[in-house]
């Protein structure tokens, strides 16, 4: 799935080809992965020009002069540029530019959603308006995690998961961050120090930069398109390996809130008294 230095990643490639370019028309043939009334969607993008394309935890937002456009790849989404041709069978939404190209939005398990809004509304009528802070946002600090976990009794990696408390963070990233911090994933959020809090913090901002700086991580639950694949699997600690780089021990895996969790239970001992 991608998180947020996939979801950044592919922001950047796809800035450098569509800003300023002019949607000609836009074609829908799964019509339940637009989350705002689908004629609006068809037609309010005629000959809107492209300015800006931001993105938001997970979200991708493509700005035009009077609507944004917010695209959430959910966990096998991608996106295609290329010159026109038919679409394929996985292939549910593409916009039309003047140059004579086409952005294709591919998503095998149709998971993806796109709403679109005018400009004034981002903030109240998509699920922005309930993200958490960013890792890097200056706001984000101990104070903030403890306020946000103390009604939290579910393990830490399920409410690091929680985009409502930190934005971007996914499956990959916070197995890496807990490693990093030395917190067992089963530790309850509402147990967390300040000292603890402080060392998730510090790793998912070095974690996240050093995975935007290598494209995000390319595995097979997640590839990029574009033309980019991420190399941040290199760099992996704990997610899917073997062997703890520390200590030497087996990595363990388990199933915490329905998602496979990889950790050194010798590094990450458990403490929730």
């Amino acid at each position: 799935m991608p998180e947020l230095p996939e979801v950044e990643t592919v922001k950047n490639v796809l800035k450098k080809d569509l800003i300023n370019l002019k949607i000609t028309k836009v074609v829908v043939n799964y019509k339940d992965m637009i989350k705002t009334d689908l004629d609006t969607f068809l037609n309010s993008l005629i000959n809107e020009k492209i300015v800006g394309i931001k993105r938001y935890g997970k979200w991708l937002v493509f700005e035009t002069e009077h609507y944004d456009l917010v695209s959430h790849l959910r966990m096998e989404g991608k996106y295609y540029y290329t010159k026109p041709r038919e679409l394929t069978k996985h292939e549910h939404v593409a916009f039309y530019f003047d140059n004579d190209y086409m952005l294709i939005y591919k998503d095998v398990r149709k998971f993806g959603v796109m709403f679109l809004v005018k400009k004034d509304k981002l903030w109240i009528d998509t699920p922005l308006a309930k993200l958490g802070l960013e890792p890097f946002n200056a706001n984000l600090n101990a104070n903030y995690l403890k306020e946000k976990f103390q009604s939290k009794r579910v393990p830490v990696k399920t409410a690091l998961l929680d985009q409502e408390i930190i934005s971007g963070l996914g499956n990959i990233y916070a197995d890496e961050v807990l490693f990093k911090s030395k917190v067992s994933p089963f530790k309850r959020a509402n147990l967390l120090t300040e000292f603890e809090c402080n060392n998730i913090i510090d790793a998912s901002k070095e974690i996240l930069k050093k995975a935007i700086e290598k494209g995000g991580t390319t595995i097979r639950s997640y590839t990029s398109s574009l033309g980019v694949e991420g190399s941040y699997q290199d760099y992996l600690l704990v997610h899917t390996k073997k062997v703890c780089p520390l200590c030497k021990n087996s990595i363990e895996v388990a199933k915490i809130g329905g998602r496979s969790t990889y950790y050194c239970k010798n590094c990450q001992k458990v403490d929730n008294e």
